[in-house]
């Protein structure tokens, strides 16, 4: 949660993201789901289950639900950037193909 809603700086609040991801995040806690255009509550790691509302197409994160769907349109998940870093990773074999 937010500051800006009310959360705090506690250790039980904060979330490990990456800075592209924490960038677009800011004080979002809802995006709109692109598939249905509802909005929709983001992913919480702390709630949520991982490959419930994501999976992995090569490098690409797809999302499994409306949740999954608005936060990689929030965060930007699949900007070409990361896309290029996962696929290097994948190459290196220090992320498998379709983890």
């Amino acid at each position: 949660m937010p500051r800006k809603h009310g959360g705090s700086e506690s250790l039980e609040n904060l979330a490990l993201a990456c800075g592209r991801c924490n960038r677009h995040k800011g004080a979002n806690i809802a995006g709109i789901d692109p598939a249905s255009r509802q909005l929709t509550r983001l992913f919480n790691p702390r709630a949520d289950g991982w490959s419930e509302h994501f999976a992995w197409d090569g490098p690409r994160i797809v999302g499994r639900t409306p949740i999954g769907r608005a936060t990689i349109d929030v965060l930007v998940m699949n900007h070409p950037d990361a896309l290029a870093v996962r696929q290097e990773l994948i190459a290196s074999g220090r992320l498998p193909a379709g983890p």
